[in-house]
């Protein structure tokens, strides 16, 4: 372990993120906004490592008519603070558009907006940020004979910088996530790298794509696909009858409020699973009921016509995925049968969905201080902090990996201006920022949750 020693010491944060998507962003408002409330004394200090060059979220799935699946309320800080400077009112009013949006009649932005609004906050808080930057090492250092800090050591390019905190926040997001034994090549995608390649395919001329799975991100890819492409065939493959539609009705969508985070966190395992059961249709593979309705019918229209462009392979899966050079060569399986039909694409694109980044991947020797549970999950406390042994004083928050203890909004919007004040919170409680905070900051950040 690193054993801290006088004037070689890092740069101390209270705070020290990794990643810089949503969730983080809105952690360093809330940072923000609390420090211009308690003064500089007070002040939780802190900086965010990041290994984009700039803020990105989800920038392949950008479709100009795709729309967000969550209120425009359930931004970056309104459950927190409905009067911040950093909501998307806020920053439609920037843009000129507030009363466009408002005469709009619609609680869900597109998709484009809502990213332009998070790079919009993230701009206001880049004084806190390391673009470029790949965290490569997390190492305990020992004071006293408990590990009071971590040393962060983040990569960019050749030059390797070190900085120390006394809390971890690791916001490291999603990952693609493809099936077992295929890899990701040019005519081989996932759905992440769709705008990113699409271009380059237009002088192709491609006659047939195949799209593999049954979630939104699947049914947004064909519907793209097969408009983009007016000449092309588009095969979704998938093995339901057909596309399953999302539970947004008012009841249903209660799994996702704050106080529903304190129930998950309780009940016993049994209803966890009960709960993720009953409830992952809101969020799990599953398609928004207009697009679904939209697809029907085109699909319809076209086999009146007799130009039929869109196919729907349903019970059946994708198998012996092969590359050539000018094409995929595939066999679609029917799931009933067992018969097995050559289909071969110029691009197969799998909209297989994302896993959770190692959540202590990073960490080194820290692991060892970590908790895990019977079943070898990470145990996380109701405040997001990873719980350890005794003599790791350094927090560690985790914003994502957390469904297990915490329900389906582990990684989703929907909770994160709620989440991040409850981190900050609990920093501020437990004295491992510059000192606790005063009652009147506590009571104001408990009263905007």
């Amino acid at each position: 372990m690193s054993q801290a020693l006088p004037g070689d010491a890092p740069l101390i944060h209270d705070l020290i993120g990794i990643g810089f998507g949503p969730s983080n962003v809105a952690m360093a408002i809330a940072l923000s906004e609390h420090n211009a409330r308690v003064g500089r004394q007070e002040a939780v200090t802190a900086h965010f490592f990041e290994r984009q060059p700039s803020f990105g979220w989800h920038r392949g799935m950008l479709i100009d008519d795709a729309t967000m699946q969550v209120s425009f309320l359930k931004d970056l800080v309104t459950l927190r603070n409905p009067t911040s400077e950093f909501s998307f009112l806020c920053y439609l009013k920037s843009q000129g558009r507030l009363i466009d949006f408002v005469n709009h009649k619609n609680l869900f932005p597109l998709r484009v907006e809502f990213h332009d609004y998070f790079e919009w906050a993230a701009a206001k808080v880049d004084d806190m940020v390391s673009y470029g930057h790949e965290v490569v090492a997390v190492r305990p250092v020992v004071v006293d004979g408990v590990v009071q800090y971590v040393d962060v050591t983040a990569r960019s390019g050749t030059e390797l910088v070190v900085h120390r905190a006394r809390n971890l926040v690791i916001g490291t997001g999603l990952r693609p996530q493809m099936p077992d034994g295929v890899e990701r090549s040019d005519r081989i995608w996932h759905n992440s790298d769709l705008l990113a390649r699409v271009d380059g395919l237009e002088d192709a001329d491609p006659t047939r794509f195949i799209v593999v799975g049954a979630g939104q991100s699947a049914a947004e890819n064909v519907a793209f696909l097969h408009r983009r492409f007016p000449k092309a065939e588009v095969c979704a493959v998938f093995s339901r009858y057909g596309y399953s539609p999302a539970d947004d009705s008012s009841f249903a969508n209660r799994i996702f409020d704050p106080e529903a985070v304190d129930e998950f966190f309780t009940a016993p395992e049994e209803i966890k699973r009960k709960l993720i059961g009953y409830h992952g249709n809101t969020n799990y593979s599953v398609v928004d009921i207009d697009l679904i309705d939209d697809l029907y019918r085109q699909e319809y229209q076209e086999k009146v016509l007799g130009t039929e462009r869109l196919r729907f392979l349903k019970v059946s899966r994708l198998t012996d995925v092969v590359e050539t050079p000018d094409k995929v060569r595939t066999t679609v399986e029917s799931l009933v049968t067992g018969e097995r039909t050559p289909l071969d694409a110029d691009v197969v694109v799998y909209a297989t969905g994302y896993r959770t980044a190692d959540t202590l991947g990073l960490l080194g020797e820290v692991r060892q201080f970590c908790h895990r549970d019977d079943e070898g999950r990470v145990r996380v406390e109701r405040d997001y902090r990873i719980a350890t042994d005794p003599q790791l004083r350094c927090g560690i928050y985790l914003q994502g990996g957390t469904e297990h203890t915490h329900g389906i909004t582990s990684s989703l919007l929907s909770n994160t201006a709620v989440r991040v004040g409850e981190i900050l919170q609990s920093i501020l409680d437990r004295g491992e920022g510059p000192a606790a905070a005063p009652q009147a900051a506590a009571d104001e950040i408990g009263s905007s949750l």
